[in-house]
């Protein structure tokens, strides 16, 4: 196997590191704190290519494959999970579906847009009663001929008080059950759709996350992505390259946690020496090393197998499983290395644990990854 990156890999890499140095680590706690969107910042970001990076140059984006898009996720990921989830769900969820599945009308007239920044996208698949289940749908899309009538209720919408366009999972044909259910494009300044209040959330603050209700919007027919009938596994194929995304983005807050530890442990002393020569510490550090080292080789083969034009159901769904698992453990650790001082704001850590538990929730549960891989094992 083949364990080098290319050069374009690290020099997206690179280049995904020093933007967060210099763009995202300044006010990263104050934006946090006020859940503050990051605005500027996502400009800069569509401006560096960081939005449409798997979109082809075509339709304005990077061309670039899937472990170079996973690179720079978890480099922004270190630094301001908020930033990297918005990143997340524009390109795994939004360009990758329209531009795996969509018309060339559709791609024409939306990538360009999305792939730049100038808009934003939102996936809008969870109801009240639904979350991540998209077989019980209970918005509904009926069919009125020149149009689709949308009328249902979405939430915990990434991005939704921010996007532009919102691809929507409804239901049209409920006697057909999940074979009735379609994938819609809908602009957000359509007369019907509504943005609800932000949700206050214990971590990924600075990102908005809303309830989206949408009463008698019209939806064209070209707006509907792919044949009658297909929502459901539209939905079921772009959760899977959404899996890779948050894998990506579980693993870099592991490995920023893992970096604030050492740096910290090589700093602070105790009993005459820095704490990273006392072998609690230090075995610490090491199991944090390995851990985080063999989530990264999980999600860069699930990233690889994309690439390959593999089956990655079980490994998108093993990467993701493992990355938010020790994405948890390790900043609960990097907090117990930091001390006290991990238990404030200034030192990172906390924020970080805050944001690593929603890593182990959306895009499917841990408990829904694991019915993945045992469906695709046993």
């Amino acid at each position: 196997m083949q364990f080098e990156l290319t050069e374009e890999q690290i020099s997206v890499k690179e280049a995904a590191r020093d933007f967060t140095q210099q763009e995202l680590s300044p006010g990263v706690i104050d934006r946090d704190r006020n859940m503050q969107h990051p605005t500027a910042q996502v400009k800069k970001m569509g401006e560096m290519g960081f939005l449409g990076m798997m979109v082809d140059p075509e339709y304005g984006g990077g061309g670039m494959d899937t472990l170079s898009y996973v690179l720079a996720m978890e480099e922004i990921s270190k630094i301001d999970s908020s930033s990297s989830v918005i990143m997340s769900v524009n390109n795994s969820l939004v360009c990758w579906g329209i531009e795996e599945y969509g018309t060339e009308e559709q791609k024409q007239k939306y990538l360009p847009l999305l792939a730049s920044g100038e808009w934003i996208g939102s996936f809008c698949l969870s109801e009240p009663e639904a979350g991540s289940d998209a077989t019980s749908q209970r918005t509904t899309a009926v069919d009125m001929g020149d149009y689709y009538l949308l009328n249902g209720t979405k939430n915990w919408i990434t991005n939704g008080g921010k996007s532009s366009l919102h691809v929507v999972i409804a239901q049209t044909y409920p006697d057909k059950g999940h074979r009735g259910i379609n994938a819609f494009i809908v602009e957000t300044s359509w007369p019907g759709v509504t943005i609800g209040a932000k949700e206050d959330k214990l971590g990924i603050r600075a990102s908005d996350t809303h309830t989206i209700m949408y009463n008698d919007v019209k939806v064209p027919k070209y707006n509907r992505i792919a044949e009658d009938g297909f929502g459901f596994k539209f939905a079921m194929k772009v959760l899977t390259g959404g899996r890779i995304g948050i894998a990506a983005q579980a693993l870099g807050i592991a490995a920023g946690a893992y970096e604030l530890s050492e740096r910290y442990a090589k700093e602070r002393e105790a009993f005459g020496k820095p704490i990273s020569q006392h072998q609690a510490i230090a075995f610490k550090l090491a199991d944090m090393a390995t851990e985080i080292e063999a989530a990264r080789l999980l999600v860069y083969r699930a990233a690889w197998m994309k690439d390959q034009g593999m089956d990655y159901t079980s490994s998108a769904a093993m990467a993701k499983l493992f990355a938010s698992e020790v994405a948890m453990k390790h900043t609960v650790e990097a907090i117990q290395v930091h001390g006290g001082y991990g238990f404030v704001k200034e030192y990172h850590v906390e924020r970080l644990m805050r944001d690593a538990k929603i890593t182990q929730i959306y895009e499917g549960t841990s408990e829904m990854q694991r019915i993945v891989i045992s469906r695709n094992i046993l």
